[in-house]
This record gives structure tokens, sequence and C-alpha cells, in this order.
């Protein structure tokens, strides 16, 4: 395995530790009582490339969920994957398995620009990939897409997003390469287009994209059918994390009482003992607004006080700033970003500081 030059995530090259999935269990056993009662709506296996697990690692995983907690009916279980790992033998398997989604890292149908970005897949990989994720018969699956890519053209772009829509998933996320620090990228910068030519390409994609029925809800997520897990995140709902690195965000049903738990980062540490660090969340109007403002339409006025136990009222002069800047539309039910001010989320989001 390799690590991407622009990757930030906690991923570690040629990591393969044994009695990983044993500690995994153990790490969601001591997290159990965050639960409360409720029932597992969505799974997400990320961060890295899960999908090199084997079955048999797997099956363990998920007949250890299945006995500890209750699953919807209608649960959405997503694996990340990338198609320079792929096994159609594997997919098959992970179908077995009861994974019902899939999550491509893609990123371009290009192999300069895939060499630029250090991915370890080519094209034809990529499209063999997302052949047959469809001939497996995962129905539902995501296609990333990355611009503003080194030596990259406004035609290469909506060539990518073509390419994807032309497997028909039902979500491709596409989105704009960010330079991270403490990356190879942060130290050594790849020449990228200049700010008109990635506006452009951003533009005329979400153009393209939503032209083909794929509907924003998100800065850089279109659906015709939207995550569940995303959707949960965004509009600051509660999760546990477990795993290396993992991060969870919980409320306490019974007091007005929100708090973020952080897993050890290293694989080695957390073998060891798991230890995590919990963080109680200060700022709960705006965490819930940093992450609420990404919804293209925004949210109801009850999600607020449902999920921050405040009323509106408390942030009503932020509301009414964002409003007057025209970054903002109010109305008695509804709060969502304008189309200027998802144009400019960061200065919107800025104002609830």
């Amino acid at each position: 395995m390799k690590k991407c030059p622009y990757c930030d995530f906690n991923s570690h090259e040629g990591e393969q530790q044994s009695g990983y999935i044993i500690a995994l269990l153990k790490d969601l056993d001591e997290d159990l009582n965050y639960v409360q009662g409720r029932s597992i709506r969505s799974i997400f296996l990320g961060g890295g490339t899960p999908s090199l697990m084997s079955e048999q690692a797997l099956s363990e995983l998920f007949f250890g969920l299945k006995t500890r907690l209750k699953f919807t009916n209608d649960i959405e279980i997503t694996l990340e994957t990338n198609p320079g790992t792929f096994e159609i033998e594997k997919f098959k398997a992970f179908k077995r398995i009861g994974i019902n989604r899939l999550s491509i890292g893609v990123q371009s149908f290009n192999d300069k620009h895939l060499k630029s970005l250090g991915r370890i897949h080519n094209a034809d990989e990529a499209i063999y990939a997302c052949e047959q994720a469809k001939q497996v018969g995962f129905r539902r699956f995501n296609i990333d897409i990355m611009y503003g890519l080194e030596n990259q053209t406004l035609d290469n772009c909506l060539s990518d997003i073509d390419q994807a829509i032309d497997f028909n998933p039902d979500h491709i996320s596409f989105y704009q390469l960010t330079i991270e620090p403490n990356t190879y990228f942060a130290k050594f910068p790849p020449i990228l287009p200049n700010d008109d030519d990635i506006w452009q390409m951003g533009n005329k994609g979400v153009n393209l994209l939503e032209k083909n029925g794929y509907m924003r809800y998100e800065v850089s997520a279109f659906g015709k059918t939207p995550s569940k897990h995303n959707l949960n995140y965004w509009q600051f709902g509660d999760y546990i994390g477990i795993g290396t690195g993992a991060h969870g965000k919980i409320t306490c049903l019974n007091e007005p009482y929100s708090f973020r738990t952080t897993k050890a980062r290293s694989p080695k540490d957390y073998l060891k003992n798991r230890q995590k660090q919990v963080k109680s969340i200060e700022n709960l109007s705006f965490d819930f607004m940093l992450n609420a403002l990404r919804l293209k339409h925004g949210f109801d006025l009850t999600l607020f006080a449902l999920r921050t136990g405040q009323s509106i009222q408390t942030i009503e002069h932020k509301l009414d700033k964002a409003q007057a800047l025209g970054l903002l539309e109010l109305n008695d039910k509804r709060i969502q970003p304008s189309e200027k001010g998802f144009d400019f989320l960061n200065d919107l989001q800025a104002i609830f500081l």
C-alpha cells in the first residue's frame, strides 16, 4: 500500500497488524454505552483502503457488530475501495458479508493526472472497477472525482465527469484538490491551474452533474440517492468511531451535553491500549452551523434545537448579519445558504464563530 501525496487521512504505508479485528471489537465494547439504546442506520468502513482486509477478517468484524448492535432494516453499509486493489472475487465476498454500498476512489480517468496524484491505479483499472461493481450487483456505489489537478484543463475535468456518469452510479463525489498540512504536497506543492480555471471546472462540473440527475445535496456530494452516512455528519447527528485515529460525536440523550471522542492514531499504540480522548463540545451552535451549512438546502429550524438544546434565538443576531450580507436565506421553518453563501461558504461559516 502507498500513501497518496495529498492524503492527510490516518493511513499507514505497509501496515499489516494482526489482532486488529479483536481490537476493533474491544474498542466497540468500551463505547457501547454511547449507543443509548438506539439502532444503527449506517456504517462506513474507510480512512485508507479497508478493501485490503480479507473476507475472513471482515466476516469476523460484521459478526461482532451484529451481536453487539441493532441494525435498522434499511441500514446503509459502505466500504471504501481503491481501483488499484480491486479484486472481483473479493467484491462478491463483500456483498455476501452484507456490504451494500461501495465508494470507489477513482479521482480521475486520466493516466497523466492519476500519476501526478500518486495513485497506484491507472485509468483502465478505474474503468474495470466501476464496471465490475455494477456486474457484481452493487446497486448503490459512489465514484470520487477530483478537480483542480496539475495540468488539468476544463475539458479534462468534464471528461472525467462524463465517464463517471456513464457508469450510472447513484452517487458522485466531486471535489477540489486541496493542499493539506503535513502532506507530501504541502512540502513539494504541485503547480495547479489558476483560480479562474479551477472555478470554471467547479462551476461547469456542478452544472453537468445536475443536468444528469445528480442532486447536489452537500458541497461536494451529488446523489440520485443521498448517502445516509453523509447526511448524518452534516446534520450534526451522533456516530461512534472505532479504529486507529477514529473520531466519534455523541449527545447525551438525557441532558444537553455533547462530546467528541478520538482514538490513538498509531496502529501500534491502538493495539496496545486503545486509549481515547474525550472532549466536550464547548460551542455547540458553531459546530452545528459549521456542518449544517454545508447542506445546499440547509436545515429545519427544529433540528437546531434538537441537536444543540438551544433556541435559535441564541444566534439570531448572527443569522441577521449573514442574511444582510446576502449569504443566508431565512424563513419561519428553514435556514439555508444562498447561492452566494454556498459559493463563499467559509465566509458564511466564520460569522458563527
